[in-house]
Parts: structure tokens; C-alpha cells; sequence
């Protein structure tokens, strides 16, 4: 079977009969159809041009010369920025589920198939047009994009110039003050706060390198790649941000924490701020804090029906403690202050004690710990039982001593809700009682132990079938009658990752006078489990996942991350 190079070679043969020795001398030298176009091209043999509408005769594919047409700016949405640059492509137009693109390689099929799997579409119809023009096109078509960061950046280079500074070298307070007001730093950092927001990132981590400062964005969990901005200007962006979250600029050797908050869309958001000293400068972090996320209520977070029922009747009791476990990230706070916001009336005194303290509530009395002169979580959960409240929310139960006073002032009348890092609700027991408390204690006090991750919700524009072995599926424990499974693809509306915000996964250990008995008599996790399970409709995490999965909210990989 003939190959592509040479099939075009005796077709250019009989089109140029004076260079076959010259054609037939580059088909033998050349490794591959690429490296034979280009040798092509560059002896004078063929123009590029020529060679594309010989393309076109033998393969059936229509020659297009963009600089006939105008494209609209719409069209760079039908294609993100990165792939059209990456391949070399320009969005022609859409018909239906059909895209057509201009291309000076239309024989690449693995770029065809890489499109098609990228994007939403249900056909790559490709056109054929010189390389030169489709950059030029490209350059024009998503200029506004790159416009915009590019002319910050150059603002910044040309208008700003502030000395690099090492740690160790004294750095001039008035000058970086001044620095950090000009309008191109204030314009950069605006943008990255921006796109924060709009990208609905929950964190923003600005990180210097050895080269440059890069901009990154946690969004559903995942950090993703943002701006990178010269090195020159790394303390004055910084400085900005200390300033603004009213943080000591002349200090770079320890970490500090701060806030501050913006105005966006008639609404008031919150950032939570924290400098950190590394080897190359300090690191900033900005924490997006949106409370108009609270006003939900928990039906509202995404908790299946069953565990959310045994949570909602452990929240109807009239005192005890309530306990939410999870790592670091996994929507603790979210599910607290969504509780918080559910009892929060005139007729309720409610006090927080946190670390820090994120959310500000109207009605509610928010205390923030200071370790360092002695204001700890103990120290302040004694104060706070002597201002006669309803309700009180400690951020997290740390020590022993904290744990001693929340569980004895619970068995008085008081109504707490609080946080402890443990992998499973029933871990929260074994905790406590590590911890020094008598299992007495722990049995009489605790209404309900929860655990919940944060699992990110498949994109519906893009999702595809999952095909997963029938054995594989009955290892994990999913019956034989199991639904469609869903995995992710990836399109413009998810920013090519598939996924689309997020969820939590929660599981509910309800207590009874069995399972109070079980404590005392020291049972082992599993026992407990295994009767909750059969007689309190407790579910596990990853039994509420798998469920998830079966409606096709998320998928099996994301589930099997987050809960194990």
C-alpha cells in the first residue's frame, strides 16, 4: 500500500514533469510526509499554496482563503484559546454539532480526534489554508484576551520598576508604598482578584518563583494555572495586597494573616489572607469567603436524602453536641455556619469561638482565638458559659481540655456544634476517648457524629458513559443491576476538566441508647458500624458516593479520590 508521501509525490510528478528528479531525490531523503512537505516548500518545488489545493483535488477537502472572509469575534468562543493555539486551528463556523476549522495540516488525524474529544462537538469538519494566514487569524481572533494581560504586563515592565530584594537585604518602606500604588499594580491586582472570582475559585495562591510570580486558582478543589507575572514586580504586588489586608509590610520573615473585602455584582465578599516567607519571596494566599453561599440552609448542600434526614432530627434535640468530622477543606465550616444561619433568629443567643473567624454573621457573637496571649479555645468556652447562650459553635475541638469543658457544659443544657479531624464519624468516638474523656462522658453527651467530603459534580454539557467490568463493579460493591455510569470529558463550559462545581458526600451516625451502651462497653468501630447500619439507616461515605454515581452526578474515579 502506498504511503502519503508517496502518493503526493507522483501526483506533484505529473504536475511539475521538470522537477521529478529533484521530487523524487526529497522522497527518498525524507523520513516522514511533514519533513517532505517541508523540504518541498523550501527547494521552490511547490508553494505551499499549490500543495494545499493539490491537497484539496485528491482528498476532497475545500480550500479556503481566510483573508476572503471575515470572522466574527464570536467564533473564539466556539474554541478555547489554548487548543486553537496549540494546533493551529481557526474556528471557521457551527452548524449544529458540526465544527468546522481552517487548518494547513488536515491529514493530522490525532489533532482531528484530540478536538473532537476536547470539545462538545459531534464532528471536525476540517478546511484547508496556509499556515501564515491561520496565525495571523488566530492573533486577530483572540487578541482581546491576550491583549489584556499582555498590555498589564507591559504597563508593569514599562512603568514600574521596583529592585529585586532578597530577605536579608533592608527593603525601602516608602519606596515599595509608592510602587504598590501605581495604577499598573493596582490594575494586576485587581484582574487576579477578578478572575477569582469569576472563575469561582475558593482559594488564590500567588507563589514567586525563581523567575517569575505564578498565579494559580483552586477551583472545585483543584488548583488550575492563572496568570504568571514578572519577576521584577513580585514586592509590589505583594506589598499591594498587604496593604490592603492591612498586614505589616516591613515584615517578611514571619507568616501573618489578614482580610479584607471587595464589593462584586451588589454583593459583599470576603478574603481571608495569609503571607507566608519562602525561598524566593513570600508566598500570599487569599481565601474567597462568600457568605451569601450560607443563606442555602443544609438542604441546600447537596446531602443525600437519608443521611440528611438522620442529621436534620439530630439538629431537633434540645441539647447535647454535635460533632462534624473531615480533613482540611472538606465543607466543615460550610455545613457549621448553614446550621448557624438555620437557628439564627432575636429569640437565640449564639456565640462562636473560631480560628479564624470566616464568615461575619449579623446576630451572632463571633469571638477569634489569640493563642499567644491566652485567649485559647478552652479559655474561651469557659467565658462564654457564663453569658447565658442558646447555641454555641466551636470551631474545632483541638485538646483535651476543650473537649472536657464542651462535653460537661453539654450535659448542663447547652446546645454545641463543633469540628474534630477524624476520617469517619464513628472515628470521632475512639478520638475522645484518646483524648482522655471517659467513655461515660462521651456516650451521655454526643447527639450525632457526621463525616462528609466535597466531591466535584460532573460537567452535563460534556459527560460520557463510563464502560467499567461488571467484576470490577461488584468488587467496589455496586449490584449487577447498576445504572449508567458517567466519566468526564471536558469542554469550554468546565474549562476542559469535566467536572462543574461540587457537593458533599456525608455520613450520619445517630446515637441511641444501643449505641451509648456500645461506648461505655469500649465496642469496636466496626461493631458499631454494623449496628447503625441495620437498625439507624447509617450510610458511609462511600456508599453515598456510589449512589451519587448512579444518578449520574459524579463519577466512580472522583468518588474512589475523595472517599478511598
Amino acid at each position: 500500500m502506498e504511503s502519503l508521501k508517496q502518493r503526493i509525490s507522483k501526483y506533484l510528478i505529473d504536475y511539475r514533469r521538470d522537477k521529478e528528479e529533484a521530487i523524487k531525490d526529497l522522497e527518498k531523503k525524507s523520513s516522514n510526509f511533514k519533513e517532505f512537505k517541508e523540504e518541498l516548500i523550501k527547494n521552490d518545488i511547490v508553494s505551499e499554496e499549490e500543495l494545499l489545493i493539490i491537497f484539496s483535488r485528491e482528498y476532497k477537502i475545500p480550500y479556503l482563503d481566510l483573508e476572503k472572509y471575515h470572522l466574527p469575534k464570536e467564533n473564539k468562543e466556539l474554541l478555547p484559546q489554548d487548543l486553537a493555539s496549540r494546533y493551529k486551528v481557526v474556528p471557521i463556523s457551527r452548524i449544529g454539532d458540526v465544527l468546522t476549522i481552517a487548518t494547513s495540516n488536515p491529514l493530522d488525524i490525532v489533532v482531528i480526534d484530540e478536538l473532537y474529544l476536547a470539545t462538545s462537538f459531534k464532528r471536525i469538519c476540517p478546511v484547508l489554508c496556509k499556515e501564515e494566514k491561520i496565525n495571523k487569524f488566530l492573533n486577530n481572533l483572540y487578541v482581546i484576551k491576550e491583549e489584556k494581560e499582555q498590555n498589564l504586563k507591559e504597563d508593569i515592565f514599562s512603568k514600574v520598576s521596583v529592585k529585586e530584594q532578597s530577605f536579608d537585604e533592608s527593603i525601602g518602606i516608602e519606596t515599595l508604598v509608592k510602587e504598590s500604588k501605581l495604577p499598573p499594580i493596582v490594575r494586576i491586582v485587581d484582574l487576579i482578584i477578578y478572575e477569582g472570582i469569576k472563575r469561582r475559585a475558593s482559594d488564590i495562591h500567588i507563589e514567586p518563583t525563581s523567575s517569575d510570580v505564578s498565579v494559580r486558582y483552586r477551583i472545585d478543589g483543584v488548583l488550575q494555572h492563572g496568570l504568571s507575572l514578572p519577576k521584577v514586580n513580585q514586592d509590589a504586588v505583594i506589598a499591594r495586597l498587604k496593604i490592603m489586608s492591612s498586614l505589616n509590610i516591613t515584615e517578611f520573615r514571619i507568616p501573618q494573616d489578614g482580610r479584607f473585602k471587595v464589593k462584586f455584582e451588589g454583593k459583599t465578599i470576603d478574603f481571608r489572607v495569609s503571607s507566608l516567607p519562602t525561598n524566593f519571596g513570600e508566598k500570599i494566599v487569599l481565601r474567597i469567603l462568600d457568605s451569601s453561599n450560607l443563606s442555602y440552609g443544609i438542604d441546600k448542600l447537596g446531602f443525600s436524602e437519608k443521611p440528611l434526614k438522620l442529621f436534620e432530627k439530630a439538629l431537633g434535640s434540645p441539647f447535647g453536641i454535635i460533632l462534624v468530622t473531615g480533613p482540611t477543606g472538606s465543607g466543615k465550616s460550610t455545613t457549621l455556619y448553614s446550621i448557624i444561619s438555620k437557628f439564627n433568629n432575636p429569640q437565640k443567643n449564639i456565640i462562636t469561638i473560631e480560628d479564624p473567624v470566616e464568615y461575619q454573621l449579623d446576630g451572632v457573637t463571633q469571638i477569634q482565638v489569640k493563642p499567644e496571649i491566652g485567649l485559647t479555645f478552652a479559655h474561651c468556652l469557659r467565658s462564654v458559659l457564663r453569658q447565658s447562650p442558646d447555641i454555641i459553635m466551636v470551631g474545632e475541638i483541638r485538646d483535651a481540655e476543650t473537649a472536657d469543658i464542651a462535653i460537661k457544659a453539654s450535659l448542663t443544657g447547652e446546645f454545641i456544634f463543633s469540628t474534630l479531624h477524624t476520617n469517619s464519624s464513628v472515628g470521632a468516638i475512639t478520638r475522645l476517648i484518646d483524648m482522655g474523656i471517659d467513655p461515660f462522658l462521651v456516650a451521655s453527651s454526643i447527639i450525632a457524629t457526621t463525616a462528609q467530603r466535597l466531591v466535584r459534580k460532573l460537567c452535563l454539557k460534556c459527560r460520557v458513559k463510563d464502560e467499567i467490568e461488571d467484576n470490577v463493579l461488584e468488587r467496589l460493591g455496586f449490584k449487577p443491576t447498576t445504572p449508567e455510569l458517567f466519566r468526564p470529558r471536558g469542554c469550554p463550559a468546565c474549562n476542559y476538566t469535566g467536572y462543574y462545581g461540587r457537593f458533599a458526600l456525608l455520613e450520619v451516625l445517630l446515637f441511641d441508647d444501643i449505641i451509648r451502651e456500645m461506648i461505655i462497653k469500649r465496642a469496636s468501630e466496626e461493631d458499631i458500624v454494623n449496628y447503625a447500619r441495620k437498625e439507624r439507616g447509617f450510610i458511609s461515605l462511600k456508599e453515598d458516593g456510589f449512589d451519587k454515581c448512579c444518578q449520574g452526578i459524579t463519577s466512580l474515579e472522583e468518588v474512589l479520590r475523595v472517599a478511598g
